[in-house]
């Protein structure tokens, strides 16, 4: 189980120019460029996906729900899995409070860490990366609507 976080914005020219590999480590899937492919994986081909873009995509990530206590602890636990609930709908609404979030995380490393699930899908720097991700993300596209799947 995950969660998918996504920002949309109607008219815009966002087009998906990755590689198409997506691997999932560490309770997060993520894009890897062919090179990581080819390091991670010698002599093997990787299964590509050509993503179709709507043109109001600007933005989406997933994440393991293994680390939502440990987004709780850092306050944002709300703002990213249930953005709906506390009425928020841009992305300029989820700036503040999660730079506030992950300044509580990037602070006290070693009590976020002790969070770490137990097994092993999701760890603190992979939460860390999602929160830095999606907040320039939102920095990028501050009138972007919010949505999420969980």
């Amino acid at each position: 189980m995950s969660l998918n976080v996504h920002l949309t914005l109607k008219g815009s020219e966002n087009h998906h120019k990755g590689s198409g590999i997506f691997v999932r480590e560490n309770g997060e899937t993520k894009e890897i460029t062919r090179d990581e492919w080819d390091e991670k994986f010698p002599g093997r081909e990787p299964f590509t996906v050509e993503i179709q873009s709507d043109g109001e995509t600007v933005y989406t990530a997933n994440i393991t729900h293994n680390l939502g206590r440990m987004a709780d602890e850092a306050g944002i636990y709300q703002h990213l899995w249930r953005p709906d609930e506390i009425n928020i709908t841009k992305a300029n609404e989820l700036i503040e409070p999660l730079t506030a979030g992950l300044s509580v995380l990037k602070n006290d490393k070693a009590r976020f860490e002790k969070l770490n699930p137990s097994n092993g899908w999701g760890t603190y720097d992979g939460l860390v990366r999602f929160v830095e991700n999606y907040l320039n993300a939102c920095v990028s596209f501050p009138q972007a609507e919010v949505s999420v799947s969980r």
